[in-house]
């Protein structure tokens, strides 16, 4: 692995005299805690075909997911 820029380190606060590796995030999906928030966005984005995926198990819990088609 090549040597990380001092302001690279700088910007993510890492130590200055160690070889740290970039961490690369993963992508997450868009999520809502509400239908209401969850249409607003679609709305704004000109989604007109999706359906709507709970991520959470329970039914009392939601976590609102677009998925489209």
């Amino acid at each position: 692995m090549r040597k990380m820029h001092t302001r690279e380190k700088r910007k993510l606060g890492l130590a200055h005299n160690k070889r740290h590796k970039k961490r690369v995030k993963k992508v997450k999906p868009k999520t809502f805690k509400t239908e209401a928030s969850l249409n607003k966005y679609a709305e704004v984005k000109g989604i007109k075909d999706y359906t709507i995926v709970n991520l959470k198990i329970g039914e009392d819990k939601k976590k609102l997911k677009i998925v489209e088609k």
